[in-house]
This record gives C-alpha cells, sequence and structure tokens, in this order.
C-alpha cells in the first residue's frame, strides 16, 4: 500500500497521463506533446511512462501523422489504485506500516495504526475511477465559468 506522499514522481506522471487522457475521451489519439504540455510533464519521461503504460494494457498507441495514444479501457474501469500497483509493482512500496520495526513501547499500537491507515488509503485508490476525477474536475470548471449574459 502507498500514502499519497510516497508516490514517485512517475507514478504522479503516470497517473496525470492517464487522467489526461480520460478527459480527452474520444477515438482520435492524443498526442504526447499535447499530454506534456496540459499536464506540465517532460516530454521525455512522458515517453518512458506511456510505453510502460502501453505494456500494462493501459493505453494504445497509434502510428503515424493522426498517431498518439488513446485509452485501452474505459475510464470508468480504470482505478487510480490500478495504476498506483502498476507503476511500483517492481519497487518499495512505502508503506507506513514498515516504517516501526523497533521494540519500542507503542511499536505494536503505531503499526497497527499505520497498518489501518494505509488500508484506508488504498481503498480510496481502489474505489476511485478516472471517470470519477474527470467528473469531478468537469463540475469544478462548469462552476467557475464565466456568464457574460447581460
Amino acid at each position: 500500500m502507498i500514502e499519497l506522499h510516497k508516490l514517485s514522481n512517475k507514478c504522479k506522471y503516470a497517473l496525470r497521463a492517464v487522467f489526461e487522457l480520460s478527459l480527452r475521451v474520444s477515438s482520435f489519439p492524443v498526442k504526447i506533446h499535447q499530454i506534456a504540455e496540459s499536464q506540465q510533464i517532460p516530454s521525455r519521461f512522458l515517453e518512458v511512462i506511456l510505453a510502460e503504460l502501453k505494456q500494462g494494457g493501459f493505453v494504445e498507441s497509434r502510428r503515424g501523422k493522426e498517431g498518439g495514444y488513446i485509452l485501452a479501457k474505459r475510464a470508468n474501469n480504470l482505478t487510480v489504485g490500478d495504476i498506483i500497483s502498476f507503476i511500483h509493482s517492481n519497487g518499495d512500496n512505502g508503506s507506513l506500516a514498515e516504517q516501526d520495526k523497533t521494540d519500542l513501547i507503542g511499536s505494536y499500537a503505531f503499526s497497527k495504526l499505520w497498518q489501518s491507515v494505509s488500508k484506508a488509503v488504498a481503498d480510496i485508490y481502489n474505489n476511485t475511477t478516472f471517470a470519477d476525477l474527470v467528473e469531478e474536475e468537469l463540475a469544478k470548471r462548469k462552476k467557475y465559468v464565466s456568464n457574460y449574459v447581460i
């Protein structure tokens, strides 16, 4: 289980790239430079991340002049937890529960606390789809759109 403050930049960028593809849901591929610019992700790093996400079956790429990336799954079938688990599957998971390995008084109690926190965070990640995030973003934008009606 991974806490937000433990997410690597690579993982945060992967989440933002998938969010951008979810936001632009269409049959037209999105070019890397469009994703990079919109989400302020270094293009070279984004290329590596998208290649990994493609291997994981999260995105598909299209070649050619009209090429780019699209989601391989519908945004409502893709959770934040899916991406985090995939990106961090080869590395240390950074769990808070592993931080207290001493024999000090209270170590067990704190270890249980960190496990509960980690589980709660993981539950949020695993129950939040990219469709949920897009819906929330669009609702916020709609709420603050200027109205020039006279």
